[in-house]
């Protein structure tokens, strides 16, 4: 789904949870007769849509603001360049994705490597464009620790795009 140009996505997670219980609630009005449950637990169901999805569209809305910054004050670095006394500072690095993980609950990460090395990159939001294994890819983040306060350096990253061979 498209809002003002920003696409977004409904995990599949959401998907699952949503469908369950409304096969669990259309059980209960049938075993039970009560229809007057219908008045709370139709709206519920529709805001355990409409709340995340609305969560997304903010979270994408805000790193779409923030790419230009980022663009104008990235640093282009190899991957084995990056050290944790690096955290902070806001960078640009190309590779291949070896590997995605967690994309169906719309926070991806993925493994990008370089000829120089490969380091996770995580996204706290849907990426613009739906980028898979073996994409070659622009990344442009701030290097963080892996676990919030302590583990390796990281990249957070506010855009993810394949390249164009331009």
């Amino acid at each position: 789904m498209k809002i003002k140009g920003t696409t977004v996505r409904v995990s599949i997670v959401q998907i699952g949870l949503v469908t369950a219980l409304t096969l669990i609630l259309i059980a209960y009005v049938i075993l039970t007769g009560d229809y007057g449950s219908l008045l709370w637990a139709v709206p519920v169901l529709v805001m355990l849509l409409v709340i995340p999805s609305a969560l997304n569209y903010m979270s994408q809305s805000q790193y779409d603001d923030l790419i230009p910054y980022y663009e104008a004050e990235a640093v282009t670095v190899r991957l084995a360049s990056i050290r944790p006394n690096d955290i902070g500072k806001i960078v640009r690095i190309e590779g291949v994705v070896e590997r995605v993980l967690f994309k169906s609950l719309n926070r991806p990460q993925y493994l990008v490597a370089d000829k120089s090395g490969e380091m996770s990159v995580k996204m706290f939001t849907t990426p613009k464009e739906d980028v898979k294994k073996d994409d070659v890819v622009v990344v442009l983040g701030q290097v963080i620790k892996r676990y919030v306060v302590v583990g390796d350096p990281v990249i957070n990253a506010v855009s993810i795009r394949k390249k164009s061979n331009n």
